[in-house]
């Protein structure tokens, strides 16, 4: 680490993967084994010690500028030994901070007097530690993908006490949603292995914690499963309108809350060409992704139920446990598909109930752009909850007009393009501006605008070194703002214009460099602009190559 580098981390403050720790007065060994251990059972980092909380460098403790022996110490004092990397930067004046780079462990760490600790952001978004209790392991390790809880036995659960009508639900919803129709084949015995619903041992056969959620009794359910329960509720202002709970198997609970989600589902048509297109106040399949994403992802090792709740603002779904290891708000439509339930999200996937590509998250914002309404909203979403918001706000059936005159040309549209088109509605953006908001580098970004540069959807202004984006002609066209469109195509070469002959008028002459300051674009583009006013009359060449400078023509005044 450099020490710009050193100097950028303290200015930004800590995070989940960067501590502060003082030494002015001497930092314990525990405190500081404590921290690192909390460190590699989260998303490791960098620690640097000789840092106050609020950035400022104090430098390391006289004992301690001897800082290769902390290696040594943190391995024989944590189990299994923790291995990190640690070096010294010198700051000036004296003073000397540590720098501790840790790892992300595959392994719970616990330091040597029986303590297992993690790194966490608390509901603030500030970091903390806190420390794992022995119930709160198995839910560890299923975020990390280590262990799956969906695929545990239960030895107290007979296989004759499962119910035999949820295997027609199954059978039902693979025909329904197009799953994997081999499965069809199959008896119910070789349904029930294939699917991983049930499991051996010593060649007697138990229910998984995936096979109960699927056949088991509500009476089962109640007893083995008391973490599942699934809530709908209609809220008018601070009246429940409707408030039902079920501790029932998934595919029945699924299918009620459908039935329930139907009572508050409406649509209003719009009229293109010789058809009517209904627009929905929710996507049917934006609803069932997230649903299904509530019920499959969500930790079972936590009481608490799964929230389907419509309300003034829209329909909210949440669900226990917060998201994955690995996967934020701001990585949704990013990080690699991922589930702490391994064994449930394929059933879902196999009888056809999910997105098999495992991208549902990319169905539910696509569901809800693609009609002209705001993406789904993820930001409430903390350490001990998922929730995904949909707004029912009024859906902008010019945007759609436009991607219906795309769609009858035969082309799907990728969710990252749907997202940019609905943020240029709001304006011009960069390229940077794109990439921060779709969490995405500009290398993509650049692919995404060429497409829809090359499909005329996007059309670009470059202004100097800076590259705006708004949507273009066809968009304009199809809603009707052919007076917005040239204006926002036409503003800047005629303020260019007006720029440059009022630079004239005071100064008498204008050059090429002074016309690349005034405008703030390249010399190529400047010369290019002066060129062309000079072509069409408005201003006069005089001199040649680097003496070349503009006049206005004599004896006239320019009006346009």
């Amino acid at each position: 680490m450099t020490l710009s580098e050193l100097q950028s981390l303290t200015a930004d403050g800590e995070t989940l993967t960067v501590e502060f720790k003082s030494d002015r007065h001497r930092l314990p060994d525990g405190e500081l084994v404590d921290a690192l251990a909390a460190m590699a059972n989260a998303q490791g980092g960098v620690l640097l010690e000789g840092v106050e909380d609020d950035g400022r460098i104090t430098g390391l403790h006289p004992a301690h500028r001897d800082f290769a022996g902390v290696v040594a110490l943190v391995a024989n004092r944590t189990t299994p030994g923790l291995t990190v990397f640690a070096e010294t930067i010198d700051c000036g004046d004296g003073l000397c901070v540590g720098v501790i780079h840790i790892k992300k462990s595959r392994s719970l760490i616990s330091t040597n007097d029986g303590k297992y600790l993690r790194r966490r952001l608390d509901a603030n978004r500030r970091p903390e530690v806190v420390a794992i209790r022995p119930a709160d392991m198995l839910s560890w390790q299923s975020s990390l993908g280590i262990y799956d809880p969906s695929a545990m036995l239960f030895e107290g659960v007979r296989i004759d006490e499962l119910d035999p009508i949820q295997r027609v639900r199954i059978r039902q919803s693979i025909e329904k949603y197009n799953g994997d129709r081999a499965l069809l084949r199959l008896s119910d015995d070789e349904l029930d292995a294939a699917l991983g619903l049930v499991g051996e041992i010593d060649g007697v056969k138990y229910p998984t914690l995936a096979g109960l959620l699927f056949l088991g009794t509500e009476k089962l359910l109640r007893r083995h499963v008391p973490s599942h329960e699934v809530a709908f509720q209609v809220l008018c202002g601070s009246r429940v309108k409707v408030n039902e709970f079920r501790r029932r198997p998934l595919l029945e609970v699924f299918e009620e809350y459908e039935i329930l989600f139907g009572g508050q589902y409406s649509e209003e048509e719009l009229d293109v060409g010789l058809f009517r297109v209904p627009i929905p106040n929710y996507d049917r399949t934006a609803f069932r992704e997230a649903f299904v994403n509530a019920l499959v992802h969500r930790d079972y090792s936590i009481l608490g139920a799964v929230h389907i709740q419509f309300d003034d603002l829209g329909l909210s779904i949440s669900s226990p446990g917060g998201f994955i290891e690995g996967v934020t708000v701001d990585t949704l439509l990013t990080a690699a598909p991922k589930s702490r339930n391994l064994l449930l999200a394929d059933i879902v996937k196999r009888i056809g109930l999910a997105e098999r590509t495992g991208r549902g998250v990319d169905r539910i914002y696509e569901g809800m752009l693609r009609y002209g309404r705001m993406a789904p909203d993820y930001s409430e979403s903390n350490n001990s909850v998922v929730r995904v918001r949909m707004f029912d706000g009024k859906a902008d059936t010019l945007f759609l007009r436009m991607l219906l005159n795309r769609a009858d040309r035969g082309m799907d549209m990728p969710v990252d393009a749907l997202l940019v088109l609905s943020s240029l509605r709001d304006g011009e953006q960069t390229i940077e501006e794109v990439a921060r908001m779709l969490k995405k580098s500009e290398t993509v970004v650049r692919n995404i605008l060429g497409t829809l540069l090359a499909e005329g959807m996007v059309e670009q202004r470059i202004e100097g070194r800076v590259h705006a984006y708004f949507l273009g002609k066809t968009y304009h066209q199809v809603t009707g703002r052919n007076v917005a469109y040239t204006k926002t195509i036409g503003i800047g070469p005629i303020k260019y214009k007006a720029m440059v002959i009022e630079f004239i008028e005071q100064h008498g002459k204008i050059k090429c460099g002074e016309a690349m300051e005034l405008c703030d674009m390249t010399r190529h583009k400047a010369s290019n602009f002066l060129a062309e006013l000079s072509g069409r009359g408005v201003i006069l060449r005089n001199g040649s190559g680097r003496w070349t400078y503009y006049t206005l023509p004599k004896g006239e005044i320019e009006c346009s």
